[in-house]
């Protein structure tokens, strides 16, 4: 198992230390068309109801979007997405402490989701969309997660190419994180990510998980979101439902290149696979 840096996450509130096993993301999609679980969320009570399981079952933290980011999507107005996730966010808030994350490429959704008590801003963008991200990050002393991608979701499937992935990623990454920083967002609370399935082809992603490690010389802390991706599909012959085990597989992986966070929409089973991961590393029983 590869060695990974500790860091720890400062919330409004409490921290998260992200040593030891990797920190399980439960992930919450109230769209109408992500490309998973699309229109099964859409509705407050059956989200936070969701998302109160997805706590129960270990989840440590609940990444909340309202914009589907599946290839091809088409953006949404950022009324609609402050109607789609800012109920959600205060009502789940009100019912558990469990750090909630805003997915959200816009200034004006990440302020209103803060407000209404989400406590980390994940933008898929890396600040390309709306700079601003970053200063309400630093504002409000809130981790921000910077996500590697090329071109957009409308897009970004169109032919990506690279000459050399893993180093085009870290060098663009590198460069978010500096503009994060020169904001006033502090070093330490920024996540990063490799943006597996976002301008990527499947060979593309294989590699990613198979070099993740080459991304620690970023010296940040690492979120992995692999989770029932088409390439999983393209490997299995199954549909998005039936992915748990290539998801499963692929979270090792992540583990084994050194993520500190996976973003999953199977919690229990997820965090029992990494908590025996882990156990067989340690050579002792890991239970928390």
């Amino acid at each position: 198992m590869t060695d990974k840096a500790v860091f720890t996450l400062d919330l409004p509130g409490g921290s998260i230390d992200l040593g030891g096993r990797p920190r399980i993301m439960g992930i919450l999609n109230v769209t109408p068309d992500s490309f998973s679980d699309g229109g099964r969320y859409i509705a407050t009570e059956t989200a936070v109801e969701h998302a109160l399981k997805m706590v129960e079952s270990g989840a440590e933290i609940i990444d909340i979007g309202g914009e589907s980011t599946r290839p091809g999507a088409a953006s949404v107005s950022e009324a609609e997405e402050l109607r789609r996730v800012v109920p959600v966010i205060a009502a789940l808030s009100e019912k558990t402490g469990v750090p909630i994350s805003i997915d959200t490429t816009k200034y004006g959704v990440a302020r209103e989701s803060a407000d209404a008590g989400a406590s980390i801003i994940n933008d898929i963008t890396a600040l390309r969309n709306d700079p601003k991200i970053a200063e309400l990050a630093a504002e409000r002393g809130l981790p921000l997660i910077l996500m590697h991608m090329q071109g957009e979701p409308r897009t970004m499937q169109n032919a990506p190419h690279y000459d050399d992935l893993m180093n085009e990623i870290a060098e663009f990454l590198r460069s978010q994180i500096e503009q994060a920083v020169a904001t006033g967002v502090k070093r330490e609370q920024i996540i990063i990510d490799p943006g597996i399935g976002f301008g990527k082809t499947a060979e593309h992603n294989l590699t990613i998980l198979q070099q993740l490690a080459e991304l620690k010389s970023l010296r940040q802390p690492i979120l992995v979101g692999a989770s029932r991706k088409s390439t999983i599909g393209l490997i299995t012959g199954k549909p998005a439902s039936n992915r748990l085990s290539g998801s499963l597989a692929a979270a090792g992986m992540a583990m084994l290149g050194g993520a500190h966070i996976l973003r999953v929409h199977d919690v229990d089973e997820t965090l029992a696979f990494v908590k025996v991961v882990e156990s067989i590393r340690q050579g002792h029983i890991v239970c928390k």
